[in-house]
């Protein structure tokens, strides 16, 4: 009895370990302020989400765990016009990555322009 109780122990030790911590707020005007408070992500939650939204000159940020399917999702479909004005997502796996929201925000946008220029060159190469 005494290695079954071993074992769950150890094993529950190595889960709590390796959980993802999310920053977590509800509708904040800066980081600073939506830093404030952490949330261990409970499984099927694997992604730290973070919606930015900006409207004239008001920005409301929103951070929580979430599912990776549905982060992505919103991500793809969410957008900012060409005065700035809509929403961002952002998406991200690591303990507590969702730190910045304006610096993720910065390198999503890498992250979705570059397949497209990597696929642009590959077919002017082939024609």
């Amino acid at each position: 009895m005494g290695t079954l109780s071993n074992l769950l122990f150890l094993l529950l030790t190595v889960h709590s370990v390796n959980a993802l911590k999310c920053y977590v707020c509800g509708s904040a005007t800066t980081n600073q302020e939506c830093n404030k408070s952490e949330q261990d992500c409970q499984a099927p939650l694997d992604t730290c989400m973070t919606t930015v939204g900006t409207l004239g000159g008001f920005t409301a940020i929103s951070k929580t765990c979430s599912n990776s399917k549905l982060c992505t999702s919103a991500a793809a479909i969410a957008s900012v016009d060409n005065n700035g004005n809509g929403v961002q997502v952002t998406c991200c796996n690591s303990y507590l990555c969702n730190y910045s929201g304006a610096a993720s925000v910065t390198l999503h946008r890498w992250l979705l322009v570059l397949p497209l220029l990597l696929i642009t060159l590959l077919f002017r190469q082939h024609t």
